[in-house]
């Protein structure tokens, strides 16, 4: 044996019994931290665009479409929310590509100042009355270069967080870094709160909506400045290299496990189409269609993020006990159970419905988000393991939550109600629970270091 090859086995060994041991160390704190607060600046960056799709796009980069249809404008501007998820497969394989050549630290550095510079340049970019056409394809490219940069953050963060922990808490760990989503929307909306409310409706569409996108740039020196505090840690390190190992070429994943990929990817399609709702789709309902206020149904989305995030944590960690499938299975079951009544209280236009049924949207969207890292870690063998849950996450954010609110939107134009809206999650959520319902049962609590399944 060599002296590399013993150095490898010590670090496999040290890992292993570290992820057998169930007591949670300052190194796990100081890498859950890491992937938590990391993915939370990138997804405060990618949902800063979707609150201002749903507010004021649609009137200054989609003329003159907005002053003739301003339906269409707005369907227009859902569509441009989505696009960025078509690239979200083409990120993760870059990612994949430049993580095994040049390590994983490039890549996350990348992937941060891509999203955050795109956000940036957002808030800088002129209007259509400044520029004319220039104006929604430069922002559409940016909405695709913020697409690029998530499809190749995910799966790192995720699969850090899961293989770093004991066996018995792979639901608990993974968990957090999924905490990044509602933590980035509850972040992006409180900062559209505060700027709705210290300006007036003029000022805010005149200049205000650019603050948010113009801040993050202190968010990447944070992100930056955290992350690099967690790969000092040295079992952050022996994860990074056990994982840059476990590393294959796209064709073998798809000639040999495209089953699993396309089971990850409706598992996640459910979730994703209602978060996005969640995310963006309610902000504008609420406002354009009920005629509350902006800054009630702001603040109802915050505590819809709240929500989500206890949830999230929580039921990642009751999958430990209760098993990932069966968290999930119930998780879809009562999402579609409660796709309709959500829109015939929200259509209530009454502050305390409107949050009652978000609220609770956002606790069940904590159910079957918290546990998907330990699931998609524990569906795919650890040879195709990155590329695995990426490309899974990837496509069923796009068969989910890319143009769900494009689609609410013409489905209430069509329908003229929101029931049909409801319908639509339901349907949806019903496949995520057939797809869940075919993950073998045997997995959970599998050594993530076997080659196969």
């Amino acid at each position: 044996m060599t002296t590399n090859d013993t150095v490898t086995t010590s670090a496999t060994v040290d890992t292993a019994q570290l992820t057998t041991d169930s007591r949670i160390t300052p190194e796990h704190r100081k890498v859950l931290a890491g992937a938590m607060v990391g993915t939370t600046i990138e997804w405060f960056d990618f949902f800063i665009y979707a609150q201002a799709a749903g507010l004021i796009f649609a009137a200054q980069f989609f003329n003159p479409v907005s002053n003739s249809n301003p339906t269409l404008a707005q369907v227009i501007a859902w569509a441009s929310l989505g696009i960025s998820f078509l690239f979200r497969p083409l990120g993760a394989i870059i990612a994949g590509h430049l993580g095994d050549r040049l390590g994983r630290k490039p890549v996350l550095v990348l992937t941060l100042i891509g999203m955050g510079g795109a956000t940036v340049a957002m808030g800088l970019l002129p209007t259509y009355a400044q520029i004319g056409m220039a104006a929604p394809l430069l922002l559409v490219l940016l909405r695709i270069l913020q697409g690029i940069s998530a499809g190749g953050e995910w799966g790192g963060a995720a699969l850090i967080a899961v293989e770093h922990a004991p066996t018995s808490r792979r639901g608990l760990f993974g968990s957090f870094p999924q905490v990044g989503v509602p933590a980035g929307m509850l972040l992006a909306t409180l900062f559209m709160l505060v700027v709705t409310t210290a300006l007036t409706p003029e000022q805010f569409e005149a200049w205000g909506w650019r603050l948010p996108f113009v801040s993050s740039i202190v968010l990447i020196g944070i992100g930056y400045f955290i992350r690099r505090l967690v790969e000092e840690s040295p079992v952050f390190s022996e994860m990074e290299e056990l994982k840059q190992k476990a590393s294959a070429p796209l064709s073998t994943l798809l000639r040999n496990h495209s089953r699993t990929v396309i089971l990850a990817a409706l598992i996640f399609a459910g979730v994703n189409a209602a978060g996005y709702l969640a995310i963006a789709f309610f902000v504008s309902y609420g406002t354009d269609e009920l005629g509350m206020s902006r800054p009630v149904v702001l603040a109802l989305t915050s505590v819809t993020a709240v929500a989500w995030i206890i949830a999230t944590i929580y039921f990642g960690g009751l999958s430990d006990r209760l098993g990932r499938r069966r968290t999930f299975a119930l998780g879809y079951l009562a999402m579609v159970l409660w796709a309709i009544p959500t829109w015939l209280l929200i259509d209530t236009a009454n502050p305390l419905l409107f949050g009652i049924a978000v609220v609770i949207l956002g606790a069940l969207l904590g159910v079957t988000y918290g546990p998907q890292p330990a699931l998609y870690a524990e569906m795919f063998p650890a040879h195709v393991r990155l590329s695995g849950v990426s490309i899974g996450y990837a496509i069923g954010s796009i068969i989910g939550g890319a143009f769900a609110p494009m689609i609410a939107e013409m489905l209430l134009g069509a329908t003229g109600t929101s029931l049909s809206i409801g319908v639509y999650i339901a349907v949806i959520s019903a496949i995520s629970l057939i797809a869940v319902l075919l993950v073998p049962k045997n997995i959970q609590g599998k050594s993530l270091h076997d080659q196969e399944n």
